[in-house]
């Protein structure tokens, strides 16, 4: 008997898509691995580190980075978008328990810090390496809302002037992490712009 339209043959069979197979066990340690040495690498050099680099210190092929980040900018994004979460939350406790117009300063304060203990965070702030907006992820957007929260809290408390804007901010922090030096030129510089915040009238 011919086949019909509703008999099932080779061609039919092979038109199913197949359900994606789970991540093996060593692919899933792979992956942590690489993340693990992603964060270090990234943290001491910052979007300039290659992935040739970070695949010798996590002990795998380059390719096996590749299976898991296609691209240096998938894996640098996975990395800082990470870290950029944490600064969210950060933002988060630090509104809740100081009033605004301290809260926006110590903000400032752990932003140039971090920045400069982490360069993943501070090339992520900065737009070094990668443009990181351009990922829309859920973890910029509520980074730039943080962001912009405390600083108009802090502008309707009076504490900073109120033509300074996010872009100013995000300058201010690139010049205070730029700045060589140990920690007290470190807290010089974010003195110097925390003044020019200031109200002018103050």
């Amino acid at each position: 008997m011919p086949p019909t339209d509703r008999t099932p043959n080779a061609t039919h069979v092979d038109a199913v898509a197949e359900p994606a197979k789970p991540q093996r066990a060593d692919g899933r340690r792979n992956q942590a691995r690489v993340l693990e040495e992603a964060f270090a690498a990234f943290a001491a050099h910052g979007a300039a580190v290659s992935i040739r680099e970070i695949a010798r210190r996590a002990g795998v092929s380059t390719g096996t980075v590749s299976r898991h980040f296609p691209t240096k900018e998938a894996l640098f994004q996975a990395v800082a978008l990470h870290r950029i979460e944490h600064l969210v939350h950060s933002a988060e406790d630090i509104a809740a328990r100081e009033d605004p117009a301290t809260a926006f300063f110590t903000f400032f304060a752990l932003l140039v810090r971090q920045s400069a203990a982490d360069h993943a965070v501070g090339d992520a702030l900065t737009g070094v390496g990668f443009d990181l907006q351009a990922a829309a992820s859920t973890a910029i957007r509520d980074f730039g809302a943080a962001m912009t929260d405390l600083l108009t809290a802090a502008q309707r408390a009076g504490a900073v002037r109120d033509d300074a804007d996010t872009a100013d901010v995000k300058a201010l922090i690139a010049g205070c992490i730029a700045r060589d030096g140990d920690g007290a030129a470190q807290q010089r510089m974010i003195e110097i712009a925390r003044d020019g915040l200031r109200p002018r009238s103050a």
